[in-house]
């Protein structure tokens, strides 16, 4: 009965509400920000090159963004698309296409009020804090939805997501290269122990090194599939295109299923607006929300635009895809066309990718757990101690359980999170429309944007957090023009 009840839901939630309400809702942010995820785009590059407001100690924008990306690249670019392949048809992966340029905006608008409300960590001065929790409670005055947040939060990622991953990983291994269960499941227990010990700086300094190597591993990949089969892309392209639009009678559900396959993958696989990336967002070090707003805005493009369009090639250009066969779907589909076009080797190398893919997602998932927790305990050690402990002994115990029925929980619960957040993001849109306005009006004054914070003060901001940022900036600027004079 649970999991009837469970069912019915998840499809409410998910089939029902969420399905209009993170494509209208982005959609409006993109039309009221004047298409804000196009015209700052090539921006983030200048943001990420810029070092010189960096200190000491902090959390860069670039590290923010390669812990970002290393939650939303995972199980969803590898096995999400070609579910949705199998199930809506090529013309699915146009519409993931959209519901990622769409969910740019979404994704601008949540991590630049994360940003904005942040709050500096009662146990280290170098770190912030925030996410929908923390603007919900201070700009909404409800704090009683910032705990339900972060217990859906907590629930979600930190404990259910993280041992169904340690699952899929011990048994795509020991499929793969018969590794025993029990030893994936202990080396996985033993490095994930040493990263989360380190605390957040431990964990986006691991993010900032493997996320760039597996995302360019597996484009390079794709990149071999594509060359080889350079002459079919062009009609690879209209097909998806064509099928977009008018599907083949072998997808059953018709133009329906092509676009709800479509974004429900997309929204699955690039977590716009579903309240998880903010709280990463606001740990990083920058002068103005709206940089990171653009810089997260980012990392929606890389995961749905650049690595799910990797999948899709792939299991597209391979011929093993039939319409409306009923095959194998999932990751195994994935593995299939990547043997077809490389060999063996692309089979093992599918199950490294998950590794390396489905780690970093628990560092990511991790993360937002403790943020959640710090929002109940403020910097209480020894409880700290106690919740690493425990999400250290479910990476080990998930391993060894198959967690089928907790994932969809788990799938409620951050769809109920997603529902939350969007409400809220609905509230709060005009303070993002005054930061990149704001933001704008300096570009035009032929100045490196900061945030004036004294315009900002109605909106309940944490003005002394963002006074000591600004005031180390500019005394940063003030250094480097004397030691250029000199």
């Amino acid at each position: 009965m649970f999991s009837e009840i469970n069912d019915v839901l998840n499809n409410l939630i998910w089939g029902n509400i969420l399905i209009y309400l993170l494509p209208v809702l982005g959609l409006f942010f993109t039309i009221s920000s004047r298409f804000v995820q196009f015209r700052y785009f090539f921006k983030m590059f200048n943001i990420l090159r810029d070092t010189a407001h960096d200190k000491a100690g902090h959390i860069s924008s670039f590290q923010a963004l390669m812990l970002s990306v290393a939650g939303r690249v995972g199980g969803g670019n590898i096995a999400g698309v070609a579910v949705a392949i199998t199930l809506g048809g090529p013309g699915s992966v146009f519409w993931m296409w959209v519901i990622g340029l769409i969910g740019m905006s979404t994704s601008f608008f949540e991590c630049s009020l994360a940003q904005l409300y942040k709050e500096k960590d009662e146990t280290d001065s170098c770190l912030y804090r925030g996410g929908p929790a923390y603007y919900v409670t201070k700009a909404l005055g409800q704090r009683w939805l910032g705990i339900i947040i972060s217990v859906l939060l907590l629930i979600t990622f930190g404990f259910a997501f993280n041992a169904t991953q340690s699952f899929i990983i011990a048994s795509s291994f020991q499929s793969s290269f018969d590794i025993p269960i029990w030893i994936t499941g202990v080396v996985l227990t033993i490095i994930f122990g040493l990263a989360i010990f380190g605390g957040i700086k431990r964990i986006t300094r691991f993010s900032e090194l493997v996320v760039p190597v597996m995302a360019v591993g597996y484009l390079l990949i794709a990149i071999v599939v594509i060359a080889l089969n350079l002459e079919k892309i062009p009609g690879l392209i209209n097909l998806i295109v064509t099928e977009a639009f008018t599907p083949s009678t072998a997808i059953s559900g018709g133009i329906g299923a092509v676009i709800l396959q479509g974004a429900k993958r997309g929204m699955f696989s690039n977590e716009a607006g579903l309240g998880s990336a903010p709280n990463v967002a606001a740990v990083a070090y920058v002068a103005h929300p709206v940089q990171q707003g653009i810089v997260q805005s980012f990392s929606v493009f890389i995961d749905t635009i650049i690595l799910c369009s990797c999948t899709a090639f792939i299991i597209l250009l391979s011929g093993v895809y039939t319409p409306g066969a009923d095959g194998v779907q999932g990751v195994l589909l994935t593995q299939n066309a990547l043997i077809e076009h490389i060999g063996p080797f692309g089979g093992y190398f599918v199950t490294i990718a998950l590794l390396l893919f489905g780690f970093s997602s628990m560092l990511y998932n991790y993360y937002l757990a403790e943020n959640s927790l710090n929002f109940f305990s403020k910097g209480n050690i020894p409880l700290f101690n106690i919740f690493r402990v425990v999400c250290i002994v479910l990476i080990g115990w998930g391993a060894f359980q198959d967690l089928g029925s907790i994932f969809k929980f788990a799938d409620l619960s951050m769809g109920l999170l997603a529902v939350i957040n969007m409400v809220a993001l609905a509230f709060l849109y005009k303070p993002v429309l005054r930061l990149i306005k704001g933001y704008d009006r300096q570009l035009k004054e032929g100045i490196d944007p900061v945030l004036r914070y004294n315009d900002y003060e109605e909106f309940k901001i944490d003005k002394d957090t963002w006074k000591e940022i600004v005031d180390n900036i500019n005394d940063s600027k003030i250094e480097a023009s004397k030691l250029k004079e000199a």
